[in-house]
C-alpha cells in the first residue's frame, strides 16, 4: 500500500503543448488531408514529408516541365488558345518560376536538341526519379507555391504538348529579343 501511494507522489503532471507544436501538428494534418485530395481526385499520389510538412511527388506517372514565370505565361496562353485544359501549373512565386504537371514522362530529356532549346529559355524537363513539390496549405499562406492552374480531375497534358508549346514560345521571344 505505501509503495503505490509513493508510486502516485512521483507523477508528473501533463505539460499542456506549446502553441507552436500545435501549430506544427496543425500545419502536417492540413497537408495530410491535402495529400489525401490530391491523390483522390487528382491521382497525384504524393507523399508527405512529415518533417517539413510538404507534399512530394515523385516525377514519372507524372512528368513536370519547369520555366520562368514570364516564359510560363506564354506557354499558358499559347495552350489555351487551342481551348483545350493547359492542366496543373504550379507558381513558385520567390523563384519567379512555373511547373506544369504532364502526364507521363519518358526519355526526351536525353534529346541534347532538345535540352538545348529548353535551357536557352531557362526551362527544364524534369528527370523521373526527381520530386516536385506541390502546393500544400502552409506553402500557400507563407508565398512558397501555389496554384496557377489547379487540377481539373486527373487531366494533365501530354509532356510532347507542354514541351512543344515550350520550344514554340521560347523561339518567339528569342526572335523578338534579337530584333530589338
Amino acid at each position: 500500500m505505501i509503495e503505490s501511494s509513493d508510486r502516485l507522489s512521483r507523477t508528473v503532471t501533463p505539460v499542456r503543448p506549446s502553441r507552436a507544436a500545435v501549430e506544427e501538428y496543425t500545419t502536417i494534418q492540413d497537408a495530410f488531408a491535402r495529400c489525401r485530395l490530391y491523390r483522390k481526385e487528382h491521382r497525384l499520389y504524393g507523399v508527405v514529408d512529415a518533417s517539413l510538412g510538404r507534399i512530394m511527388l515523385e516525377v514519372g506517372a507524372v512528368g513536370a516541365v519547369v520555366m520562368p514565370a514570364s516564359l510560363g505565361a506564354h506557354v499558358r496562353d499559347s495552350m489555351a488558345s487551342g481551348g483545350d485544359p493547359v492542366g496543373p501549373i504550379i507558381s513558385h512565386p520567390r523563384s519567379d518560376r512555373w511547373t506544369f504537371l504532364t502526364g507521363p514522362t519518358d526519355n526526351s530529356y536525353l534529346d541534347m536538341a532538345l535540352f538545348s532549346d529548353l535551357f536557352r529559355v531557362c526551362a527544364s524537363v524534369a528527370h523521373p526519379g526527381s520530386t516536385i513539390v506541390l502546393p500544400s496549405p502552409a506553402d500557400e499562406r507563407g508565398g512558397y507555391r501555389c496554384w496557377i492552374s489547379a487540377p481539373q480531375y486527373d487531366y494533365r497534358p501530354g509532356l510532347a504538348e507542354v514541351v512543344s508549346a515550350t520550344r514554340a514560345c521560347g523561339a518567339r521571344a528569342s526572335r523578338v529579343s534579337a530584333a530589338e
